[in-house]
């Protein structure tokens, strides 16, 4: 127990709001739980089945015996106005790649901690190396909501990150957090795909953020015509969350985002060649990797065409002689979209 507090300790020195330890054991029942979504939505099963071996680090890190899990509160950056709606906020702010943020740095100075403890340790700061969430709920410095995201006791928007070590420890609270009301359906009224089909179950491939990231953005895909402006993620059952109510405190600019912002907008994303989509976008949004680095253009265009104004058509023809075929064929089925007599009265391509 004494280790168990030191590491604790360590972590909230090194800048994480919260950490607790939860034994290896304690990871069986996720796979269950994604078995049991599997089911509920078949065509999910390419994505979920990936994350079971997550219930079984120690199949990848024999010697294996615990999870540290840590979080950090974000709430408090501040998220340009023209990115608000097109790129989820924790999209936005996430430290993992980001050398000059305060969380990189404090992750950092904390596995150096662990080395000095006589510890080993195991972690991946990209996709993660075990469930964290599950992992999280079961040290109890978060519940679960219906919307799925894990909440601290100031709401959902943290980033969590888990560490594996070599010794058998715990180091559980019971967290002071309200749980969701029995009648309280504001997540899944607010989520665009209906992929918040019941409380505390997701269709993840119909979910926006899967959309905008790992799917391919395609002529008439499902789903595609409900993503409205997102183009990277979403925020929309989290934003819809009375617990998450006035959360984001918008008092500091995490670095670099500013002007990063600047350059980014619907028009500028398709002006430029793959080198420059991958030179402004590939390292801060590395969901989409720089092989496809197209998919942002094909996201951009369904967004047009989800909000068509006027504005955008000139753009929307230049698109459809892309170099990329994924993006012309795109382009081209928006173009026919927007100047249908069904889409509005007066057909923007007469004028």
């Amino acid at each position: 127990m004494d280790l168990a507090i030191r590491i604790r300790e360590a972590a909230l020195e090194c800048g994480f709001s919260a950490c607790g330890l939860v034994k290896i054991d304690d990871l069986r029942g996720y796979a269950d739980a994604v078995m049991s979504r599997v089911a509920r939505f078949p065509e999910s099963r390419p994505m979920y089945a990936k994350f079971i071996d997550f219930a079984t680090p120690e199949q990848s890190v024999p010697w294996a015996k615990s999870v540290i899990i840590c979080a950090h509160w974000h709430g408090e950056y501040r998220i340009p106005q023209n990115l608000k709606g097109i790129i989820g906020k924790s999209y936005c702010i996430d430290p993992r790649k980001n050398p000059n943020s305060r969380e990189f740095q404090g992750r950092e100075l904390f596995v150096v901690r662990l080395e000095n403890m006589g510890l080993r340790y195991a972690a991946k700061s990209d996709f993660g190396i075990t469930a964290v969430r599950w992992a999280a709920a079961k040290a109890g410095i978060g519940i679960i909501r219906k919307n799925n995201f894990l909440y601290l006791e100031n709401g959902s928007w943290c980033h969590l990150e888990a560490f594996l070590i070599d010794r058998e420890l715990e180091l559980k609270s019971v967290p002071a957090i309200r749980n969701c009301p029995e009648k309280c359906n504001l997540c899944m009224k607010a989520c665009p795909t209906g992929a918040l089909k019941m409380p505390f179950q997701m269709n993840g491939v119909a979910c926006v953020s899967f959309l905008t990231t790992f799917a391919a953005c395609a002529p008439g895909k499902p789903y595609y015509n409900q993503c409205g402006t997102w183009v990277f993620g979403c925020d929309a059952c989290q934003d819809a969350c009375p617990f998450n109510a006035k959360a984001w405190s918008e008092g500091e600019e995490f670095p670099g985002l500013k002007e990063l912002a600047e350059k980014i907008s619907y028009e500028q994303i398709l002006s430029l060649d793959e080198p420059g989509l991958c030179c402004l976008l590939a390292e801060k949004f590395w969901y989409i990797k720089p092989d496809e680095i197209w998919k942002w253009k094909c996201n951009v265009l369904n967004a047009m065409n989800n909000n068509f104004e006027k504005r955008f058509l000139p753009h929307i023809e230049r698109a459809m002689h892309d170099t990329r075929k994924e993006v012309g064929e795109m382009a081209r089925w928006v173009y026919e979209s927007v100047c249908s007599p069904e889409h509005s009265e007066e057909s923007p391509c007469e004028n």
